[in-house]
């Protein structure tokens, strides 16, 4: 079975998914229903064919949130071809790397994010552009528009369907040496996804669900909105950039949504609102709410659960190449263990490892490794990263954690220094490379501080050469040369020297307790 199901059923005559009833929104916008959705999805799944696209062709999705988006990914997953889910907020130097690394065809585009592209397209592997018009810029004059693709016939296209385990789709994760990995996932790791979620949380056609991250991510499309779309429920995407928990607030009204997710900095803002205000809100409709990515504290779900005590409030664990939700708590465990992220999802397994792959005793803490059949095959063009973290089934995470005596899981921490600001990975080895470069720099270290909205923010502590003149705002321009904003450093700390171990290892940890102070956690 291939990912054509989500949308092959509306057809069905003793489907149990009406076409008739919506199937994705845009906030309190445009809405599709699924017949209709069926039929774009088919449109430009021959308008790719028409195009030259054909079984096992990459196709790069570099867009901003937008009901496109869907029927993109889900008509080059169609015809056999690999969608590689783009970051717009990367720098050209790292799109030109993502771009070449898959060997992206075709690549389609939002034509406002057009000057990113056109300083690399000397240099890139894309044989053909196609712009999608948004709120700013004009169509290049080398690129055709997206009405090129969306004029084939809707019917089904007459190509083969993909195999179950033929490649649907790459995403692109942060690199821990400087450059990232492409997690590729086939049609099976994606429909069992889908199952998977609507097993845990019985999510059917009543299903409104709504996620609020950017679409590149497992978190926007994946998480919720797929298994609400394949079960013939309804999809509410929000639009990319300015986000505004009122706003989130208005759309869960408007439309009536059942199923949320939030990340925790997100969450905090939902609870911050005073009491006044949140009442303004009508979010009777909401049964659930999933967040993820770093435990909630306390005092946010404390208040959530006095404003809204019909809804449960779900933390889960997971990543893209390993299971994106691969334990989930219930609301009550939420409440009772706020450190834990529950148990594993329906078909997923969860071990702790020692330091050479054994099984560790009740109650020691282990690095996770997580099992089911959405644990990636592979990363592309990478055997070296792919042995080191596939073993015979397993995906190893590089978190660790520690079961408790009933049970549940709990992180212990990241075993890779990673970062993880307003939902987004950063890992420090990428970012103290590129400082490195730095002619003025000797040292660099980057650590985690706390950030009162996005949970944590990177900040770096330089040890300049002799006699070097450099100061914060150079260290952070520098980087802004070659890295995602959300990646740049927002602290900068000049030092004589790093913390090493007699051995030279560096001390990360001793850094992360001076400069602490730095930031602050989110508190009530």
């Amino acid at each position: 079975m291939d990912t054509g199901f989500i949308t092959r059923r509306s057809q069905w005559p003793g489907s149990r998914v009406r076409g008739d009833r919506p199937a994705v929104s845009f906030e309190d916008g445009e809405t599709w229903t699924h017949d209709a959705l069926r039929q774009r999805v088919n449109s430009i799944a021959n308008g790719l064919l028409a195009h030259g696209v054909g079984h096992g062709d990459r196709v790069g999705i570099l867009l901003y949130n937008t009901l496109d988006y869907w029927t993109l990914y889900l008509a080059t997953a169609r015809i056999g071809a690999i969608a590689v889910r783009l970051n717009f907020r990367l720098t050209a130097e790292e799109l030109a790397f993502a771009i070449n690394d898959s060997g992206c065809r075709l690549l389609c585009f939002h034509v406002s994010l057009a000057a990113t592209l056109e300083s690399v397209r000397p240099d890139v592997s894309v044989e053909r552009y196609v712009g999608l018009a948004d709120d700013d810029g004009a169509l290049p004059d080398w690129a055709v528009p997206f009405s090129a693709l969306t004029t084939g016939a809707p019917d089904e296209p007459t190509c083969p369907r993909p195999a179950p385990d033929d490649p649907a789709m790459l995403m692109y994760t942060s690199g821990t040496t400087g450059r990232p990995k492409g997690a590729l996932w086939n049609h099976a790791n994606t429909l069992w996804f889908t199952a998977m979620q609507a097993m845990q949380w019985q999510l059917d056609e009543d299903c409104v669900a709504m996620t609020t991250g950017p679409m590149y991510h497992v978190g926007a499309v994946e998480d919720l909105t797929s298994a609400a779309l394949a079960v013939g429920g309804h999809a509410v995407v929000l639009r990319s950039g300015g986000f505004s928990i009122r706003r989130v607030l208005e759309i869960v009204q408007h439309r009536g949504v059942t199923d949320l997710f939030l990340f925790p900095f997100m969450i905090y803002e939902l609870a911050q609102l005073s009491a006044d205000e949140a009442a303004n809100h009508d979010m009777g409709s909401v049964r659930r709410i999933l967040s993820g990515g770093d435990p909630l504290l306390p005092w946010a779900t404390d208040v959530l659960r006095q404003r809204y005590p019909w809804i449960e409030v779900v933390q889960v664990f997971g990543l893209t190449e390993g299971t994106p939700i691969a334990a989930a708590s219930t609301g009550e465990e939420t409440l009772s263990h706020p450190e834990s992220v529950g148990r594993p999802m329906p078909f997923t397994e969860i071990t702790l490892r020692g330091e050479q792959g054994d099984i560790v005793g009740p109650g020691e803490e282990g690095e996770i490794w997580i099992r089911s059949p959405v644990v990636c095959e592979r990363y592309w063009n990478r055997p070296d990263a792919t042995a080191e973290t596939f073993v015979d089934g397993w995906c190893r995470t590089g978190d660790l954690g520690r079961f408790t005596d009933n049970g549940l899981l709990c992180i212990a921490g990241r075993k890779k220094d990673m970062i993880r600001t307003g939902g987004e990975n950063v890992y420090p080895a990428e970012v103290e490379d590129v400082l490195m470069r730095h002619p003025a720099i000797r040292e660099v270290a980057v650590i985690a501080v706390p950030d009162p909205k996005f949970i944590e923010t990177v900040c770096a502590v330089v040890v300049p050469t002799a006699d070097a003149n450099i100061d914060e705002q150079a260290v952070v321009q520098h980087c802004r040369q070659s890295l995602a904003g959300y990646k740049c450093p927002r602290h900068v700390v000049f030092a004589d020297s790093l913390p090493r171990t007699p051995s030279g290892k560096l001390m990360k940890y001793k850094l992360r307790e001076t400069h602490w102070s730095l930031g602050s956690k989110p508190g009530h």
